[in-house]
């Protein structure tokens, strides 16, 4: 179970540092997830950072954060790659003794995102690695189904990215 002190918010500019070290966590922790490598990310410089953690208070993008104390246990963010095809939920990262129903950080996470994305489209798109079985689990758990469509994961060792959507009306 998460503490009372637990918060679910948006990041700033100011966050930088916990953004930083927070996406180096996530790197660390399950590399195929994120279409980025942890060398890419430690050459990223102050300013970098700082944008990164503005995303989350611009309009068309939701950068979400669970805070418990002092500690930065979680993050889920969506933006809209294009019109078309309506909100996505990227970057989605839970520190592993925060994972779980009993801890519920996930899923206020990804309520918070969701909140977000009603306000641009009707569903919420994702992507995930073929291999990443943990995460495919939790997001069939939370309502998202495979449309069938797959591109090729950028990155080393390759795979697929499956396409899932979720309707949020």
């Amino acid at each position: 179970m998460h503490s009372p002190e637990l918060v679910i918010r948006s990041t700033t500019a100011g966050d930088w540092q916990a953004v930083r070290a927070l996406r180096l966590e996530m790197l660390r922790d399950f590399p195929i997830a994120y279409g980025e490598t942890l060398e890419h990310a430690l050459d990223v410089d102050e300013e970098g950072w700082r944008l990164r953690g503005a995303r989350g208070e611009r309009a068309d993008q939701a950068v979400k954060v669970a805070v418990d104390g002092a500690r930065w246990v979680g993050t889920m963010a969506g933006y809209i790659p294009d019109a078309t095809t309506g909100p996505m939920l990227v970057g989605v990262y839970v520190a592993p003794e925060y994972r779980g129903d009993a801890a519920g950080v996930s899923r206020m996470l990804l309520e918070a995102v969701e909140g977000w994305a009603l306000g641009h489209g009707d569903t919420l798109r994702l992507e995930v690695h073929e291999t990443n079985a943990r995460a495919i689990r939790f997001y069939e758990k939370l309502g998202f189904t495979f449309t069938g469509r797959n591109r090729p994961y950028d990155l080393a060792p390759g795979g697929l990215e499956l396409e899932m959507i979720k309707p949020l009306r």
